[in-house]
């Protein structure tokens, strides 16, 4: 069976802020994408068959928020270190780390840079 999440969009305000944030916390580069009428796509790096997203910038149409969808983000190899990087950046953390089962791994929730609450899941 398929991953049931395809894509995934995480509402900003301020798009230079919100990539910042993501950069910094993974250690990752992301791209952007204008597409046009004030709409700004700033892509998750991903291989081909992985689950794709990116933060979405519109003016009147993307809205951030902690009463919005819950995504869970992928923190192996280590979730700690993603957390420290949080707590670096100045962003809370909403749910420290702890496990959900033996086979499931760990998860925690924090308030990212635009004010959405993002879920992460990890290993270890």
């Amino acid at each position: 069976m398929a991953d049931r999440i395809v894509w995934f969009e995480i509402p900003v305000a301020d798009p230079d802020r919100a990539q910042r944030f993501y950069e910094t916390i993974f250690g990752i580069s992301m791209q952007r994408l204008p597409i046009g009428n004030e709409f700004t796509l700033i892509l998750f790096p991903a291989q081909p068959n992985e689950v794709q997203g990116a933060l979405a910038y519109h003016p009147d149409f993307y809205f951030p928020g902690n009463q919005g969808p819950l995504i869970y983000l992928n923190a192996d190899p280590s979730m700690d270190l993603i957390l420290d990087r949080v707590t670096q950046t100045g962003c809370d953390i909403l749910i420290p780390k702890r496990q959900i089962s033996e086979e499931r791994g760990f998860m925690a929730v924090i308030l990212d840079s635009e004010g959405n609450r993002i879920a992460l899941m990890s290993k270890n």
